[in-house]
Parts: C-alpha cells; structure tokens; sequence
C-alpha cells in the first residue's frame, strides 16, 4: 500500500513562509488527487487545498493568494508554498491522496493519509 511523509513543518514568524512536502511510496499505484488539511486544535480538520493529476487546484477562502499546491507527477510528491502566514494558520497539516492500487491486475481505488506536520505561526 501506498504511505505519505510529510516534511517542511516548524516554527515561523508571522508574515514568514514555509513549505511542505508530501512524498508517496509504494508499489503499483498511480495517484489522482491529491490535498493539504488542517487541523486547529479545538476545530474540525478542514481543507486547505486540493490538486488533480492534471493539474486542476482549488484553495480554501482563508489561504487563496498566500497559499500554492503543486505537485511532480514523475515523483510522486506534493507540496504547499506558504507565503504571508498568519497566526491563525497554526494548525497540524496533513497531506491526503487518492489512488489506484494494482494488485497484480486487480485495481482497487484507495485512500491514505499522511502522519501529519506541525505548522506553528507567532504573532
């Protein structure tokens, strides 16, 4: 099965940027879409944004113009461009894929979670 690791978390400034990574492994698998959510502490988990295998992305209301999700198909890895961050952007960040696991010519469509990378903003 396929596993996500999350990388680039840590302690910034407000106004001060960060990027995270999101590589996948495994076998015989081919991502589709890919996102970053987030998790406050005392709040829901929500999405923060979300990438197609073509490319197509779509950002939560909070983070559109400071935030940018990409991806590099060839190495199956993600990442979220943090720029002008706020103190209310504290929170833990997970990355999240969708894909197709051949099982030796049995494909199943899955979903895996990564472990989750602490994003902390000071004022």
């Amino acid at each position: 099965q396929v596993q996500l690791v999350e990388s680039g978390g840590g302690l910034v400034q407000a106004g001060g940027s960060l990027r995270l990574s999101c590589a996948a492994s495994g076998r015989r698998f081919s991502i589709s879409t890919m996102a970053w959510y987030r998790q406050a502490p005392g709040k829901q988990r929500e999405l923060v944004a979300r990438i197609t295998s073509g490319g197509s992305t779509n950002y939560a209301d909070s983070v559109k113009g400071r935030f940018t999700i990409s991806r590099d198909n060839a190495k199956n890895t993600m990442f979220l461009q943090m720029n002008n961050l706020k103190p209310e952007d504290t929170a833990v960040y997970s990355c999240n894929a969708g894909y197709l696991q051949d099982d030796l010519g049995v494909y199943r469509y899955l979903e895996v979670w990564g472990q989750g990378t602490l994003v902390t903003v000071s004022s």
